[in-house]
């Protein structure tokens, strides 16, 4: 079972975002929970705040759909940081001019999931466990060069 929480035109770079997002991602909601405490970055207060919404989401439905989920087992799953709309801002110049700048706003979501006994993610499609897909390998057919006159160095 998953369980989201999205926070939305966070006044923050995506880029920016991403940094602390990627620290969290895979890890236990107690350890990625300890690290967005010690980060020294501005955006990791609102993350703390998605992860604890989303551990409250996760409480929620357990208590209320009857669902049996060990809250010490949840992972972060999914971390991400989407664009949002551009604030199209104007700054003066010398001379009479204006320098045109963005300003930036994050989609910020963040899944949990929960780990089996084992350490195994509990995902089950169709009543059997899912396995990854292998991964295609594809090959470029080689370059085939133009026929035609050489080049010769000029005199």
């Amino acid at each position: 079972m998953e369980f989201r929480a999205e926070m939305r035109y966070l006044r923050v770079s995506p880029q920016k975002a991403r940094l602390v997002l990627d620290l969290i991602k895979g890890r236990r909601v107690e350890e990625a929970r300890n690290t967005l405490m010690f980060t020294k970055k501005r955006v990791a207060s609102h993350v703390g705040k998605l992860l604890q919404s989303a551990l409250d989401n996760a409480n929620f439905l357990a208590t209320e759909k009857g669902l049996d989920v060990e809250i010490d087992n949840l992972y972060v799953k999914r971390a991400v940081a989407n664009d949002g709309p551009r604030m199209k801002r104007i700054r003066p110049a010398p001379q009479g001019r204006a320098y045109r700048y963005q300003r930036r706003i994050a989609h910020i979501e963040l899944v949990l999931a929960e780990r089996g006994k084992n350490g195994e993610v509990a995902t089950v499609v169709g009543g059997e466990a899912a396995a990854p897909a292998p991964a295609k390998a594809r090959r470029r057919a080689p370059a085939v060069k133009a026929a035609g006159k050489k080049k010769t160095a000029a005199k």
